[in-house]
């Protein structure tokens, strides 16, 4: 899914500390010699900086996103449930999303137009916290002591003012925290808040999210999981390398989709996105310190990275 994103110049190159990893090619000699115009530290805030790489089922996932902000009011609105493993992008691309569609300042109202409230499920399903997380995210103001009817009658007002069309609640799955009674209550308020305002809701989490949603069988039925799996080798992985490789500010090509590199990405990170960006960072980095300056079979053999499901037993030695 992807959308462009500009490159930083590269930096000056040191004197490799490594021998060099193949011939310099052409594409090679014209990094080099926009490498003149930033530093190595420059270089490496740029790869350690969060970056937006589009692919497909995010494309899909952002534009279902779009059809349910503009979609004509309802009784029964449609929802949709983003289900994926920790660190597996759900996230960057509701942020991504946020960003899109800012508050702004309405032509013909006082107060600001707000199409989409974006915050996290409270760590246990309590209505007010629920409540104080939206008035919190418009900056509302509010009293502590105000039962959950009355903040419920305060949101209801706020989000009409503010013309909301789109409610994002991030790491639903911590509904299942709570009792199944409070489970029971929090579900009502995502019906009644839902029909009340005629907005759509997006929830997002981890696979947990399915159980919660499939806990009140009328929201099963209004919201449409879609899922973010992990990557596999295939054209779209290939394509996401590439994407990244093409925003690496080193002095030599790296690539990134050669098959022995590839594979090793993949095992590295263990398939999730975050890994992936996390992994090439990593290697980027040390790609830059060491004036190697790029990524290949042989840096990613030195590099110092421990694969995911690995830490906590390397934490416990």
């Amino acid at each position: 899914m992807p959308p462009s994103l500009e490159v930083d110049p590269i930096s000056s190159i040191a004197a490799a500390a490594v021998p060099e990893p193949a011939r310099t090619t052409d594409a090679d000699r014209g990094r080099e010699r926009a490498s003149d115009r930033v530093s190595d530290a420059e270089r490496v805030r740029h790869v350690q900086s969060a970056t937006w790489i589009g692919y497909t089922r995010a494309t899909q996932i952002l534009e279902r996103m779009e059809d349910l902000l503009t979609h004509p009011p309802t009784s029964r609105m449609p929802n949709l449930l983003i289900v994926g493993e920790s660190g597996n992008g759900k996230t960057h691309l509701l942020a991504r999303f946020v960003r899109r569609h800012a508050a702004y300042d309405h032509p013909t109202r006082s107060a600001a137009a707000v199409p989409v409230v974006s915050i996290l499920a409270p760590p246990v399903p309590e209505e007010t916290r629920f409540y104080s997380a939206i008035l919190d995210y418009v900056h509302a103001p509010q009293r502590d002591n105000d039962r959950a009817g009355a903040k419920y009658r305060q949101v209801l007002v706020v989000l009409r003012s503010l013309g909301v069309r789109l409610l994002i609640i991030d790491e639903i799955q911590q509904v299942l925290t709570g009792p199944p009674a409070k489970q029971r209550i929090f579900l009502n308020v995502l019906k009644h808040l839902g029909n009340e305002l005629q907005i759509a809701i997006v929830g997002a989490g981890i696979e947990d999210a399915f159980h919660v949603i499939a806990g009140d069988p009328q929201l099963a039925r209004r919201f449409m999981p879609m899922t973010l799996p992990r990557w596999t080798p295939g054209e779209d992985y290939l394509r996401l390398l590439a994407s990244f490789g093409a925003r690496l500010p080193l002095a030599r090509v790296s690539a990134l989709t050669d098959p022995d590199v590839s594979a090793r990405l993949l095992a590295m990170s263990e398939g999730t996105i975050g890994e992936i960006a996390g992994l090439i960072a990593a290697a980027a980095t040390e790609a830059i310190r060491s004036g190697y300056e790029r990524i290949d079979a042989a840096l990613l053999d030195r590099l110092d990275w421990t694969a995911p499901s690995a830490r906590k037993w390397r934490a416990e030695a």
